[in-house]
């Protein structure tokens, strides 16, 4: 014995050695500290009471890195329950800090609560919103930018500088007045206009000729899809909701409810002012947004008229979408090619389809996914299944293709086992463009087409090749659009309508991903700062 305890010195040294490399190995850590307030603010031209994070409409843009560690405590300084979620953020392995009431219990009026997640492995343009309520109608929304590392080559020339803009239609009600017409069973009337960075005309941005700069341009409204161009030039797009995708160029492109993309524009105009324009499709009246691009050191403003651009013509859109495609030989976050994860050649566990629809329950207007319009229990439903309380909801609730009869409210949750590989068919039976949501993971859109869905499509609809990953789909009038999802982020997962309305009255349901192996390697363990609430108090 007594020669092995020589040895303990070196073992303990090593042990020690060990631990200062992993300290230091650790990713960095970006801190940010968000205090939540009421403001008067006026977009439209008329004041209002909006929804300020450190007193900035929109709130300020997250600039992190690959891996980086984003650490958020949020100040709720309002008069009721307020909660971030993070659009397109994977949360790999803790749905505990999504930030929808289906896994969080809102931050009470006075209180405060610290998120901290892992942007692992991602790269791209995300945004973020207030997810209770309609406080997103008022505020509370940004950007979200996640640069690739630097070891990571960027598989386009490198611009200059980025610029991040949001788009959103808005309204000039107040938040509560909005909510309270939902919660009488009245839609909610049109939109009053449309804001570029909270403005209608005020945005701008300068750029020096001939250098090149990205706009990460990302549709943060409730309920419109919207087309984006810049009068004068060619926008070349690089990126979708964190995917490399190939170059192909745009004169205008177009960006539905909750989708983001990156944009490379050149300016190789001739040296003045030049109009950055967003606009609603689908909608009567057309709203119109305006920024300005300015070329540094001219005077020259820009002039009339604006650059046109499609209003409701859908077959146009569902074309531009195709065009789409992954650039199979980029690198994303890791090194290694996109395109080495051969999704189409992975056989499908299970396929889901599910049916928007437009219901009546209890003389009130709802909506509903397979005929289960979705109510939040007082206890959210990923604390009820971690903690084993009874009685808060009934898994598979909503079923996997759509039935007959009426709808009915309930908690909706569908389970899903871990490393299943999923098709899902949304079908839109109605005359609205919907889009659809999943937080936790990105997706492959393999495929839209007009009328019923049926299997024979694939062969002919389906891109099994090089469609695009991301994490928000459109599904156009009377059609369906196809994802396809390896089910690898443990968790309750919302999957939900982006347009806002039909989410709150219902639209929605939660995707539970479990095997029974408790282990850190596939799942965290609950935040020692979780909130409590409901059952689970």
């Amino acid at each position: 014995m007594k020669p092995q305890a020589n040895f303990l010195p070196f073992y303990l040294g090593l042990l020690a050695l060990v631990c200062l490399v992993c300290v230091h190995a650790e990713d960095p850590y970006r801190n940010f500290n968000w205090v939540v307030t009421y403001g008067q603010i006026s977009p439209l031209g008329t004041p209002q009471r909006g929804i300020l994070i450190n007193g900035q409409f929109p709130g300020p843009t997250i600039e992190c890195e690959t891996n980086d560690n984003v650490v958020v405590n949020v100040v709720n300084k309002l008069d009721e329950p307020f909660l971030v979620t993070w659009n397109g953020i994977k949360q790999r392995k803790t749905s505990w800090q999504d930030g929808v009431l289906g896994t969080n219990c809102p931050i009470p009026a006075g209180g405060q609560w610290t998120y901290h997640m892992q942007v692992k492995d991602q790269i791209g343009t995300f945004s973020y919103f207030a997810s209770l309520g309609m406080h997103r109608a008022v505020g509370g929304f940004g950007g979200f930018n996640i640069q690739a590392r630097p070891v990571i080559f960027v598989p386009y020339l490198k611009p200059v500088a980025e610029f991040t803009i949001l788009v959103s239609d808005w309204w000039k009600s107040d938040h509560k007045t909005l909510r309270q017409r939902l919660d009488s069973g009245k839609a909610l009337p049109k939109p009053a206009g449309l804001l570029i960075n909270g403005s209608p005309r005020a945005t701008s941005f300068t750029g020096q000729a001939g250098q090149r700069y990205l706009f990460r341009v990302s549709n943060v409204a409730l309920t419109t899809s919207i087309n984006f161009r810049i009068q004068g030039h060619t926008l070349q797009l690089v990126e979708v909701e964190g995917a490399h995708t190939l170059h192909e160029s745009y004169e205008s492109i177009d960006l539905h409810v909750g989708q983001s993309a990156s944009l490379l524009v050149t300016l190789h105009a001739p040296a003045k002012g030049y109009y950055i324009v967003a606009s609603t499709r689908f909608t009567k009246p057309v709203l119109t947004a305006t920024g300005i691009l300015h070329y540094a050191g001219s005077t020259v403003k820009p002039s009339l008229p604006l650059p046109i651009a499609p209003t409701y013509q859908v077959h146009w859109s569902m074309k531009q979408a195709r065009t789409i495609r992954w650039n199979l030989t980029a690198n994303a976050a890791r090194p290694n090619p996109q395109g080495s994860f051969h999704y189409g050649t992975i056989p499908i566990t299970r396929t889901v389809v599910l049916a928007n629809s437009k219901a009546t329950i209890g003389g009130k207007l709802r909506y509903a996914v397979n005929k289960v319009s979705h109510v939040n229990p007082p206890t959210p439903l990923k604390l009820a299944d971690y903690f084993n309380i009874p009685g808060v909801f009934k898994l598979n609730s909503i079923k996997p293709t759509p039935p007959v009869g009426p709808a009915v409210q309930s908690p909706s949750v569908m389970g899903f086992t871990l490393h299943d590989f999923v098709e899902i068919v949304f079908q839109n039976n109605e005359n609205s463009v919907q889009s659809w949501h999943l937080d936790g993971y990105d997706f492959w859109s393999v495929g839209f087409g007009g009328g019923q869905w049926n299997s024979t499509l694939r062969k002919k609809f389906y891109n099994l090749n090089d469609a695009t990953s991301r994490y928000t789909v459109q599904v156009y009038p009377k059609s369906w659009s196809s994802i396809l999802v390896s089910m690898d982020n443990k968790g309750m997962w919302n999957l939900r309508s982006a347009n806002w309305p039909r989410q709150y009255l219902g639209q929605q349901l939660y995707a539970r991903v479990w095997n029974d192996e408790k282990s850190l390697f596939t799942e965290y363990d609950i935040p020692q700062n979780a909130l409590r609430c409901g059952k689970a108090k």
